[in-house]
């Protein structure tokens, strides 16, 4: 469906994006992550022909986005970060300008807009001014514009920045529909947005790939810790002699000595956590140490996010680099 090969693009001596390669299948909604500064809108725009690229390539189902254009481009449904709308218009008429620059005419043009507010909900006010609509409102007409021409390919630039809680379950479940029918490429900033929606997740980092897969493999694979917290009323020594004998436990930290005891840090790459914090009860029983507190936390995908380019924000700081 989509192919990018060994994508660079440079601003002068600036390398936002370094040969970067991936191939996207149809019918998923993907999950597109990266820090500020990282090459992820760069990559968007170039992805969609909004932009050129310093080298490489970029083809939708087998069109070359820079030497066959138009024929890429059909392909392509896009709405930015921010929708380009006409405010003056009704959502009606502004689907009617989109789609005529799309090149549909007539009774197909009017079929797809009728069919398009319905999707996106639109109806009762297709006859309303866009600049009178809400925030939630505008931004499905921006989805709605995106779906013009039935495009296999749907990308979306952080569609539910600045919505209320409603509206963003509203925007969630709309993606959700679409990825049914078409290839739907997610752009947020928002963790839990994309591990809730999205199949499969790529993080770019510096430009380049840091990772892609279903997040629930990433979560496994590439943090692969899962950490557990204690205070525990028992020396250090007395600790460490515990922990020793759990096979189980990858690491631990002492972290502070208290009055009421000693708080602790695991981390575990077993997925049953529960069955560690029984161990560990009982361990310490058995050396008739008290556990007065423990609480566990699994690995997730902000996590693997942050251990993936925590990197590049250090780089930064050290360098003065401000995010964009």
């Amino acid at each position: 469906m989509i192919k990018v090969e060994h994508l660079t693009k440079c601003y002068g001596d600036f390398t936002a994006v370094s040969d970067l390669s991936f191939e996207i299948d149809e019918g998923h909604v993907y999950g597109f992550l990266g820090p500020n500064g990282a090459g992820k809108s760069t990559t968007m725009n170039i992805m969609t022909g909004c932009l050129s690229a310093t080298e490489g390539h970029v083809r939708i189902e087998g069109y070359d986005i820079f030497e066959e254009p138009k024929q890429a481009k059909r392909k392509i449904g896009y709405l930015p970060e921010q929708p380009p709308l006409y405010m003056n218009e009704t959502p009606a008429e502004y689907l009617k300008f989109v789609g005529e620059a799309k090149g549909l005419k007539g009774g197909e043009l009017q079929r797809q807009i009728e069919e398009i507010l319905r999707q996106t909900k639109l109806e009762h006010v297709k006859d309303r001014l866009i600049s009178a609509l809400s925030k939630g409102y505008r931004q499905r007409v921006g989805i709605a514009q995106a779906l013009l021409g039935n495009p296999k390919v749907i990308i979306l630039d952080e569609p539910t920045v600045g919505l209320d809680p409603i509206q963003i379950i509203e925007i969630r479940d709309m993606i959700r529909q679409l990825g049914e029918n078409h290839t739907v490429i997610l752009s947020s900033h928002i963790l839990a947005e994309v591990q809730a929606i999205c199949e499969k997740v790529l993080i770019i980092s510096q430009g380049k790939l840091a990772a892609f897969d279903r997040p629930e493999n990433l979560e496994k694979l590439l943090l692969a810790s899962n950490a557990i917290s204690f205070t525990v009323e028992a020396s250090k020594e007395e600790i460490d002699e515990v922990l020793g004998g759990l096979g189980q436990i990858t690491e631990w930290e002492i972290q502070a000595k208290e009055d009421k005891g000693t708080m602790v840090s695991v981390k575990t790459e077993t997925e049953n956590v529960r069955d560690i914090c029984r161990k560990l009860f009982f361990s310490f029983a058995d050396k008739k140490k008290a556990i007065l507190e423990m609480s566990s936390k699994k690995a997730n995908l902000e996590d693997v996010f942050i251990e993936l380019t925590e990197g590049e924000k250090r780089e930064e700081e050290e360098c003065g680099v401000s995010e964009e």
